[in-house]
């Protein structure tokens, strides 16, 4: 009995180790939030794959991102998409409608910048996506919409920020959503959901403020 007492609390024990080092010492319990908090301890940089859209020449993200002066708020996207990008759709429409009156009086508003980029990038042509900023009235001051061309480069970019894209045999893909956080070095530094809008926005102009480090 006394044997079978302690193989179980040596088992407990090792349950136990096993549990805290996939949560992160019990921060979190979920694939989604391991990523969300390993991003805030080990920024993650942008790869230097190569992107293009309307007013966007070809040229690496890595060197569009990082200016030393914006912070960007970055999603990922689809235009024949009839579920969630519809809705971050709204959201970004929200959030630079908030840039577009806050930038009157705050210059930090005027140093973060919407970035979406479609992962289906071999039917998102620069023209497609054109209209597809047209219909949701972006702003090319604020908000941008680019593609990555090359299909190893795009998978690169998706497997860096982990972002999730399966497709579903219908021409249609099955993606995680969310909003992504790149600071002025180019780096993913913190991901929100993209229910949590306001969150997101305060912080990235908190970011381009200046005074975060």
């Amino acid at each position: 009995m006394l044997r079978t007492a302690l193989l179980s609390l040596g088992l407990a024990g090792a349950a136990y180790g096993c549990a805290a080092w996939l949560t992160h010492d019990f921060q979190v319990w979920t694939a989604e939030g391991a990523r969300r908090l390993e991003v805030v301890l080990v920024p993650v940089a942008a790869p230097a794959v190569k992107i293009d859209g309307p007013g966007i020449p070809a040229q690496p993200l890595s060197q569009w991102l990082a200016d030393g002066q914006s912070v960007t708020l970055l999603d990922f996207v689809y235009t024949r998409c009839q579920t969630v990008c519809l809705t971050l759709g709204s959201v970004y429409q929200q959030m630079q409608a908030t840039l577009q009156e806050a930038s009157k009086t705050d210059a930090a508003a005027r140093r973060v910048k919407l970035l979406s980029i479609s992962f289906d990038a071999a039917h998102d042509q620069p023209k497609i996506l054109q209209a597809y900023a047209a219909r949701l009235g972006a702003d090319p001051h604020f908000w941008r919409l680019a593609r990555v061309p090359d299909a190893q480069e795009n998978q690169r970019l998706l497997m860096d920020f982990q972002v999730l894209v399966l497709p579903d045999g219908r021409g249609n893909f099955e993606h995680n959503a969310a909003l992504l956080v790149i600071d002025q070095k180019g780096r993913l530094v913190r991901i929100f959901d993209y229910a949590e809008q306001q969150l997101a926005l305060d912080y990235a102009r908190y970011l381009a403020s200046g005074v975060a480090p």
